[in-house]
């Protein structure tokens, strides 16, 4: 691994192990939602390879409002609320927001590429270069669940 990746609160530390198997700007409806922000940087990883040190402080409520019993939850901290990570209930993966849950975001792999981008959204398509999906990049695999 090339970095580390520790993020969290002052209660609840969230460690990666190993490099993001996705490394995406999200233009989705739930994470507008959810950060307020136009766009989110979001990282998956499988999901063993990013930890919580305090299991047991996290709360969890569907990530999805629109959609509660969809496989995401977002995982905050018990004591001060902060939001900690994405959990995947089938295993296959978890997600950091950097700018978000307390990692340095620096540290994080610049985004490879766009998804979930909608030209009825209202706003232009990115011209930054990089490849731009309605979805998650084609290539991209589901890992198998833990």
């Amino acid at each position: 691994m090339t970095s580390s990746y520790t993020g969290g609160c002052d209660h609840v530390k969230v460690k990666a192990t190993s490099e993001p198997i996705d490394n995406h700007v999200c233009h989705c409806n739930v994470c507008k939602g959810v950060t307020g922000q136009q766009t989110t940087h979001v990282a998956f990883f499988k999901h063993d390879d990013l930890s919580v040190d305090h299991p047991e402080k996290m709360n969890r409520q569907p990530f999805n409002k629109d959609n509660p019993d969809g496989p995401l939850e977002l995982c905050t901290c018990a004591d001060c609320g902060a939001a900690l990570m994405l959990d995947d209930k089938q295993k296959r993966i978890r997600v950091a927001v950097p700018n978000v849950m307390g990692y340095e975001e620096a540290s994080f792999p610049e985004a490879t590429y766009h998804a979930f981008y909608d030209t009825s959204k209202g706003y232009a398509k990115p011209t930054d270069g990089r490849p731009v999906y309605d979805s998650l990049r084609p290539e991209f695999v589901w890992p198998e669940p833990a």
